[in-house]
């Protein structure tokens, strides 16, 4: 898929993550564009996966292209950025997740970071 489709359907996921839950975040869109699949999403909440991008079905490059689209598009439509921390499910110590091989703390917080629709 070129960046031109990509950006189209972009545009009509985070339109229906909108109606749907309110919000943005960059995982459910790579779930919804399929390039995370469920089962190995649920596999790092577990901390059965050491970071999120080893799962994701594309390149850093895409990654970033699709984040940075996402973030423009939504501080553009008035949406506010909201942290949000993921923890590890199940037993034991709950722990913060890493989302990328480096671990670098801007990259989390950009992962970790949800666009929110604001109260009319």
């Amino acid at each position: 898929m070129n960046r031109k489709d990509l950006h189209k359907k972009l545009s009509n996921v985070t339109n229906e993550l909108i109606r749907e839950k309110g919000y943005i975040s960059f995982v459910d869109v790579f779930i919804k564009l399929g390039y995370l699949d469920v089962k190995d999403y649920e596999l790092w909440r577990m901390k059965k996966i050491p970071y999120l991008e080893k799962v994701i079905k594309i390149n850093l490059g895409k990654i970033n292209f699709i984040m940075k689209s996402i973030r423009k598009n939504s501080i553009n439509g008035k949406l506010k950025q909201s942290w949000t921390g993921y923890k590890s499910w199940g037993k034991g110590n709950k722990i913060f997740l890493r989302f990328s091989k480096s671990g670098e703390e801007n990259i989390e917080k950009l992962y970790a970071t949800q666009f929110v629709k604001q109260k009319e």
